[in-house]
């Protein structure tokens, strides 16, 4: 029987919808700043606290994660030059 209620527990945590990150990384940023700014403020109930601390956490390794995309790409890309650029 306690299998059965974990099984029910799983399943009502599957059945939480998450809520969509932004698609670009400024608008990420600029969403997290805003968090940031509200919870700084320290005007937000508990609930609406914890909320907007979740949130800040996954913009914020949103925005990581696109930090170190865009490194590896630009690592990729200066391996890749054959010649060093020098300005004239």
């Amino acid at each position: 029987m306690p299998k059965a209620s974990s099984n029910s527990a799983a399943a009502s945590a599957n059945s939480l919808t998450p809520v969509e990150l932004p698609q670009s990384y400024e608008a990420a940023l600029k969403e997290l700043d805003g968090l940031v700014m509200g919870l700084e403020s320290g005007q937000m109930p508990l609930d609406k606290l914890l909320a907007s601390y979740q949130r800040g956490a996954a913009l914020l390794a949103l925005c990581r994660d696109r930090l170190a995309s865009v490194e590896q790409q630009v690592s990729l890309l200066d391996n890749g030059m054959t010649t060093v650029w020098k300005p004239e």
